[in-house]
């Protein structure tokens, strides 16, 4: 800004920044309501795009947007503290035309986000503490780490099949006995490297096996504190099928059962609502939504899986459902309905108390 409007001051004027954040630099669009003012690149600072801004725009309200994505919610707390007005939005909440489709550019994203911020059409998606935010990343990093315990197990099996090597049929199960690993761990191979490969394959399990224990550890003690001991094991814990990790995952992903005004909008997030198309006057439903929380709606169908041998009218429920759709289709029901009992137990603080007939 040159020497003639150093003098000028922004007060009242709203500028809408779309930020499409790297690592390495952003990609920042400012604009007023109706004008797109600048695109530029510049170093992933919260602090220098403050300054840029009241250098060249002094006084005036600033309003900033980001996608969700691996830079997590650092961006999010610095933008607010520094006094910029800021969100983070799902990437796929976005309206993208045809072109923006066609020409994906970061300087197109950013414009993209501070034309659809300046229009009021961006929808913010909650952002948790610092305290909350690290509880739920060891959560997750558990769910990652069995996740990798049964890539582990998955890529051993493969290898005695591929050798021709039969395990004992009363040991196949997920759920690996100590004596399962023992008899892994003294087969008689041919050559020795077949030997050295299972040798790695079993410390690599035993090793993510003795980490995900640590962080369980870490959880049960985190978690000993009120109120999340009787949110956990009073509350989500009461409702049947649902067990102490599934409690954990709910606690961790959601935090705040309040922030969600209606049940529809939390079986939306988990994804528990149809994948609909509209053409004209038609829509045609092609079965659940893919976008979802692949953490909660994993646990939450498994935990329906379980929660059908213990509740009589789940199970009553279920069986009607089969009658005109697969057993797949219909647990993903029932996963909705533990939901809302979840939902209604967190919500007025109490254990579930089953229905009498």
């Amino acid at each position: 800004m040159n020497s003639t409007t150093k003098n000028i001051g922004f007060q009242g004027q709203n500028f809408y920044i779309g930020l499409d954040v790297h690592k390495k630099n952003w990609s920042v669009t400012i604009r007023t309501q109706n004008t797109q003012i600048k695109t530029f690149s510049m170093n992933p600072s919260p602090t220098e795009l403050i300054q840029h801004l009241q250098k060249n725009y002094p006084g005036g309200t600033y309003h900033s947007v980001y996608e969700a994505g691996f830079c997590g919610f650092w961006i999010h707390r610095e933008l607010e503290f520094l006094g910029i007005h800021n969100i983070v939005i799902h990437p796929g909440d976005v309206p993208t035309t045809e072109k923006e489709k066609r020409t994906k550019t970061d300087p197109v994203d950013s414009s993209k986000l501070a034309r659809e911020l300046s229009s009021g059409s961006l929808e913010a998606i909650y952002v948790p503490n610092k305290s909350h935010d690290s509880f739920r990343s060891l959560v997750r990093l558990r769910h990652k780490l069995v996740r990798q315990q049964s890539r582990v197990k998955n890529r051993i099996k493969s290898y005695l099949y591929y050798l021709g090597i039969q395990w004992p049929k009363e040991m196949d199960t997920s759920n690996w006995s100590n004596r399962f690993v023992t008899w892994l761990e003294n087969i008689s191979f041919e050559y020795l490297p077949s030997k050295e490969y299972m040798t790695f394959c079993l410390q690599d399990l035993k090793y993510t096996q003795q980490q995900i224990q640590k962080i369980q550890d870490q959880i049960k003690k985190y978690i000993q504190k009120e109120p999340l001991n009787s949110i956990i094991k009073e509350q989500l814990m009461s409702v049947p099928g649902v067990g102490f990790t599934t409690a954990v995952t709910l606690y961790a992903e959601l935090i705040d059962i309040h922030r969600f005004s209606s049940f529809d909008k939390l079986a939306a997030f988990v994804g528990f609502v149809p994948n609909t198309h509209s053409s004209g006057e038609k829509e045609k439903t092609t079965g659940i939504t893919h976008r979802q929380n692949r953490y909660l709606r994993h646990y939450l169908i498994e935990a329906a899986w379980i929660a059908i041998k213990k509740d009589p009218a789940l199970l009553l429920a279920f069986g009607q459902l089969k009658r005109h759709m697969t057993s797949q289709e219909a647990i993903v029901r029932i996963a909705k309905k533990l939901l809302n009992r979840i939902r209604h137990v967190w919500k007025n603080k109490k254990s579930y108390v089953e229905a009498v007939a």
